[in-house]
C-alpha cells in the first residue's frame, strides 16, 4: 500500500466536500492529528474506518486503498490488488507485534538472567513468547478462533516456562 498516495487522495477527497481536518475527525471520532498523519503518508488508518471514511467521501473503499478514482473497468482488477496488499499489510503488522513482544521478552529475560543462570527453559519461554504474540496479533486482525487458541495455549507455555526458569 503507497501511504503517500493514499493520503495524498483523502486530502483531496476531504477537500473536495468542503471538510477541515478537524471536521473529518470528528465525524470519524478521532483526533485531528490522525488525519494529518494519515494525509502526510506516514500512516494509514485502522480499517475499521474505512467504511465510514468511505461513506463520509462519497467514494468507494477501494477507491481509498488504491489512493485514486478507479475506472468502473479496472474494478475487478484494483480489488483483487488491494485485497493482496491489505493481506500482506496484516502479515507485516503481526510480525512487527512478534518481534516487539520477542524483544521485551529477552530483555526480561537478560535482566533476569544476571541473578540466574539461565538454561533451556529461557529459549522454550522467547520462542513460546513470540509465537504467542503473534498468534494474538492475528487474532486481533482476523478475528480467526485458531489463532486465538493457538495462541493461549504458547502463553501458558511461556507462563509454565517463565516459573520453571524463576523457580529453578
Amino acid at each position: 500500500m503507497n501511504q503517500e498516495k493514499i493520503g495524498k487522495f483523502i486530502a483531496k477527497q476531504r477537500k473536495i466536500k468542503n471538510l477541515t481536518q478537524e471536521e473529518l475527525a470528528e465525524k470519524l471520532g478521532i483526533t485531528k492529528n490522525a488525519v494529518s498523519k494519515w494525509e502526510r503518508g506516514l500512516c494509514l488508518m485502522d480499517m475499521s474506518l474505512l467504511k465510514p471514511l468511505s461513506n463520509i467521501l462519497e467514494i468507494s473503499i477501494n477507491d481509498i486503498l488504491a489512493g485514486e478514482m478507479i475506472e468502473k473497468k479496472d474494478i475487478e482488477k484494483k480489488s483483487e490488488e488491494n485485497i493482496i496488499k491489505l493481506t500482506e499489510l496484516v502479515n507485516l503488522k503481526s510480525m512487527k507485534y512478534g518481534i516487539i513482544g520477542m524483544a521485551l521478552f529477552s530483555i526480561i529475560l537478560v535482566s533476569i538472567s544476571f541473578f540466574k543462570d539461565t538454561s533451556m527453559a529461557s529459549i522454550v519461554s522467547l520462542l513460546c513468547a513470540y509465537n504467542c504474540i503473534t498468534f494474538l496479533s492475528r487474532y486481533k486482525i482476523r478475528k480467526d478462533k485458531t489463532d486465538l487458541i493457538t495462541g493461549v495455549l504458547f502463553f501458558i507455555g511461556v507462563l509454565c516456562n517463565t516459573i520453571a526458569f524463576i523457580l529453578s
